[in-house]
């Protein structure tokens, strides 16, 4: 990774950027700067053909002065602690900018889930929880899903957790099957989150939704429910969807449905018959109204900023947009929703998850749609407002609101 594009360097410019407006003393900056924790761990994993190899795990607590750490264990060939570190901060201002009790952490492994079995993920999934048990539970930090893990490696993760304690423990991790404590309505929270927001922004900005055009670059979990929702909320029509290996096109419309059903059973969009091929950087250039960057980190950049022609560009991944390139779109009018209110549906959701756990009570799924949306739209609101306010920008806005949160957290522990 170059290192104009390390994302911990982009993290801490962020907030050096806020703490100026916000005027905020020397040594509560330098605190939110850095971690508090950081623990990295060798998982010795023995794989199917008898041979042991050695993996890198890492687990990031940035800040826990709003509450126990919370954050997500990616699972990626090219995994640094930089990374994590950069994702534990944005977690840490996430959680504060949607007012939930929690603070930022992040985990992540150094390894290619696309060539392991399932035995040999779940040997890694119990090895991640046998090293770091012990910085680990409901009154301390509770992880969850994030790229290339899924509820059933949290499953194992509990398992094993619970392992060790001897005791249930279900609100050790969150993003669980249902039937093992799981929350209803998480595995498209964080689309769902993201959808709430851009209907927000829409309204806010006088931009309109229904009949306009949507493009999602990234076609996971999270870009297959933007593009479902964004047909089902918001009336949008998608034009073109992408994954890491290319995407299609239709200028009159894809049908989201057939889109999933079609990436579920070929594992790539290539060759869908209803649309034309296109490439992941003519995706992000084209004129919509809607884009969904839901892929990895860094895809938009000043060197592409300038050709980024939507209206609004609702950041479902961590970390799309680099500093230079937010400054292009700024200047040339684009709503930015920014990731840690625009992708923060995953960890309310997720919060909501240890809140029925610590009461063993369940809600439907009603619930929680309607829990989130007051939480989005209350979110997207104060942040709006914030703007307004300062006249700046809706990721300075959004930054702003929580680190100030956080500092006067810190403050009030008497840290700084």
């Amino acid at each position: 990774m170059q290192e104009k594009f390390n994302p911990f360097r982009i993290a801490q410019e962020q907030l050096d950027q806020v703490a100026a407006k916000l005027e905020l003393d020397p040594v509560t900056h330098q605190l939110l700067r850095n971690p508090m924790h950081e623990m990295s761990a060798a998982l010795p994993v023995k794989m199917d053909d008898g041979s042991t190899k050695i993996f890198q795990g890492f687990r990031v607590q940035y800040n826990m002065s709003r509450g126990p750490g919370k954050g997500g264990i990616r699972w990626h060939p090219r995994e640094t602690l930089d990374t994590v570190r950069a994702l534990a901060a944005w977690m840490t201002w996430k959680t504060a900018v949607v007012d939930i009790p929690l603070g930022g952490a992040k985990g992540g492994v150094v390894c290619n889930p696309g060539e392991m079995s399932m035995g040999e993920k779940e040997r890694l999934a119990r090895a991640y929880i046998r090293a770091f048990a012990g910085s680990l539970g409901m009154t301390k930090d509770v992880p969850a899903p994030d790229v290339y893990t899924t509820p059933q490696i949290m499953a194992w993760m509990m398992d094993e957790y619970e392992t060790i304690a001897g005791e249930c423990h279900p609100g050790v991790i969150t993003g669980k099957p249902v039937p093992l404590g799981g929350s209803k309505g998480r595995s498209d929270a964080t689309a769902r989150g993201g959808i709430y927001v851009t209907r927000e922004a829409g309204r806010a900005f006088d931009i309109t939704l229904i009949g306009s055009s949507m493009a999602v670059m990234g076609f996971g979990n999270v870009g297959q429910n933007a593009a479902l929702l964004g047909e089902e909320i918001l009336g949008l029509k998608v034009v073109a969807v992408s994954d890491s290996r290319g995407g299609v096109y239709n200028s009159r419309g894809l049908d989201a449905k057939q889109l999933v059903e079609y990436k579920n059973t070929n594992g790539t969009l290539k060759g869908f018959p209803n649309g034309e091929e296109i490439t992941n950087d003519e995706l992000l250039q084209l004129k919509v109204t809607v884009l969904f960057p839901a892929a990895l980190e860094n895809v938009i950049t000043q060197e592409n900023a300038s050709r980024i022609n939507c209206n609004i560009c609702c950041e479902l991944a961590n970390g799309p947009t680099t500093p230079e390139a937010d400054e292009v779109l700024d200047t040339n009018g684009v709503v930015v929703l920014p990731d840690f209110l625009a992708n923060a549906g995953g960890v309310t959701v997720s919060y909501f998850e240890q809140v029925q756990n610590a009461n063993n009570f369940y809600w439907d799924l009603q619930e929680v749609h309607s829990r989130l949306n007051a939480k989005m739209t209350s979110a997207f609101q104060n942040v709006y407002d914030v703007c307004e306010y300062n006249d700046v920008s809706l990721r300075q806005g959004a930054y702003m609101l929580a680190v100030a949160r956080v500092a006067e957290a810190c403050k009030l522990r008497g840290w700084v």
